[in-house]
Formats: C-alpha cells, sequence, structure tokens
C-alpha cells in the first residue's frame, strides 16, 4: 500500500458519505411514503436497498478513522470484527435487491397483469436475502479468522511483536487455503450470476419496451436510462472486488490492490439513490423542493 493510499481512502469515504448519507435518507423517507400510500413490490425492494446503504453509512466513519490512522488499526479489536460484518454486508445486499429490482421490472412489463398476491411474495424475498446476506458475511469472517493465533498480524489478540496492526489484511497459509474459495465462490454467486441475471432482463425489458407504442417516449427513456444506471452500478462499484476475489484464487494470495478495489465499492451507497431518483417520481418531487429551499436560504435575495 502506498503512502498517499490513507488519503486516498479517506477521500472516497468522506465523499461517499457526504453524497450518500442524506439522499439514502431522503430516499428511505420517500419510500416509506409510498408504501404507506401504495405499496407495491419495487418499492419494498428500494426500501431494503436504501436501509442496506443506510446501515453501512452510519458505520463509515469507522472506517474513516482507519484511514485517518494510515489504515493501522488502533481501535478496540471487538470493533473490527464487527465493522468487518457491517462492511460486507451492503456489497452483498445490494447485488441481491439491485437483482430483485431488475427481475420485478422484467415481469411487471413481459406478464403485465396486476396481481395483489405478488406484493405478498415480496416480504418473504425480503427476509430471505437478508438472511442470505447474514449468512454469507458469516462464512467469509469464519474463513478469514481460521488459525488466527499464527497470524502476523492479527486483531483478536495483542501481536507477539510491536508491529503495526491492520483489520483483515493479513492471513496465514491456512487462513487463505480457506478463505480464498469462499470468495471465488461468493464473486460466482453475488456477482456473476447476478450480473448476467440483470443484463437477461434489462435487455428484455428495453426490448419490450421499445415495442409498446402507447407508452410516452419520456418514460421510455426513463426507464432506459434505470436499466443502464443499474448495471454501471455493477460494473463499477462490484467488477474490481470480484476481479480480486478470481486473481486470488488464482494465485493463491491476497491482492495487494484488493483494499482499494474493496473501497471504490463504498461507492455504491452514492448510486443507489440515484436509480431510486428514475423510479420514483416522489423522489425526484422531493430533490426539487429541497433543492428550492437550499438556492433560497444561501443564494442573496
Amino acid at each position: 500500500m502506498s503512502e498517499d493510499s490513507p488519503t486516498t481512502f479517506l477521500a472516497i469515504y468522506i465523499i461517499t458519505f457526504l453524497i450518500g448519507f442524506p439522499n439514502s435518507v431522503l430516499a428511505f423517507c420517500s419510500c416509506i411514503h409510498k408504501i404507506h400510500n401504495k405499496p407495491i413490490p419495487i418499492d419494498l425492494f428500494m426500501l431494503n436497498l436504501t436501509i442496506s446503504d443506510l446501515i453501512f453509512l452510519i458505520f463509515l466513519p469507522i472506517k474513516m478513522k482507519e484511514a485517518t490512522d494510515g489504515m493501522v488499526w488502533k481501535m478496540p479489536f471487538s470493533l473490527c470484527n464487527f465493522h468487518l460484518f457491517v462492511f460486507l454486508l451492503p456489497v452483498y445486499s445490494s447485488s441481491l435487491f439491485l437483482t430483485a429490482i431488475s427481475v420485478e421490472r422484467y415481469v411487471c412489463i413481459a406478464f403485465p397483469v396486476k396481481s395483489p398476491k405478488r406484493i405478498i411474495y415480496t416480504v418473504p424475498i425480503c427476509v430471505v436475502i437478508w438472511v442470505i446476506v447474514a449468512v454469507a458475511s458469516i462464512f467469509v469472517y469464519k474463513a478469514g479468522h481460521i488459525d488466527s493465533d499464527e497470524a502476523n498480524n492479527t486483531t483478536n489478540q495483542p501481536p507477539l511483536e510491536p508491529e503495526p496492526q491492520t483489520c483483515y489484511s493479513t492471513f496465514t497459509a491456512k487462513q487463505l487455503k480457506e478463505l480464498l474459495p469462499v470468495r471465488l465462490s461468493l464473486a460466482v454467486l453475488f456477482f456473476f450470476l447476478l450480473f448476467l441475471t440483470c443484463c437477461f432482463c434489462y435487455i428484455n425489458f428495453i426490448r419490450l419496451l421499445l415495442k409498446r407504442p402507447l407508452i410516452k417516449r419520456q418514460r421510455k427513456l426513463r426507464a432506459i436510462g434505470l436499466a443502464l444506471g443499474t448495471l454501471l452500478v455493477f460494473a463499477s462499484s462490484f467488477v474490481p472486488y470480484n476481479i480480486s476475489h478470481v486473481v486470488g484464487f488464482i494465485k493463491k494470495e491476497n491482492p495487494k490492490w484488493r483494499m482499494t478495489a474493496l473501497m471504490l465499492s463504498t461507492l455504491n451507497a452514492c448510486y443507489d439513490p440515484i436509480i431510486f431518483f428514475c423510479i420514483s417520481r416522489e423522489m425526484r418531487r422531493a430533490i426539487k423542493v429541497c433543492a428550492k429551499a437550499f438556492s433560497q436560504f444561501f443564494l442573496p435575495i
């Protein structure tokens, strides 16, 4: 890790928090308002996606503190374990909920018959997604902490030598033997398969949408923008992180640039509200109101 990496990490974390937190709060309030008035499946998926981002953003200051300390862990050891779970949770949940949104939008246009049972099915789907995400995060945590007493640099106990401590970045050969296959499996299940599913759903969604002459051009463009935006979120946020899993498995090592790839995935918390902006009319209206109030407060009359 280069000397200026902690500064870069800190800058990315601050930008993510300043942009993502207020927009996620706004998206959360808009979701609650929409669900209270007329709940539909896509709003429930967006609500859970927003909750995932908010959980991540609330605990993001822990990563800011780590970056401020030069990526040296100076906080309690138990906090490292907790923050690891919280930090990985939105990486997997965002992929699943974004895929659920793509499937829902494809189903809506491919099978436009409205059924009240769809909203009933959505709730257990969301619960199952959270259970899968929690189990996946625990697997990663357990695999990375097997035989931790042999690690030269661990946060589970004070090191034998007075060297700088890091959180979840140095592993023994036994830990890597267990951890690398788990990472590869998660990359296949939570990224590559989900990304292909999103591509299939949105390509067919756009194809069917363009065949509907009764739908206004503005709505078509907005829907196409949403599809392309979702795929962009996958590509920009999760490709480097999951590629590091593949490279690490092939080379049988923990790639040195993996932390940078993981840092880039945090920007996903900035992108998700943009997707919600494309979907929700209430979100666009709320942003206009906030922008108008902001301009009236700061600009001279």
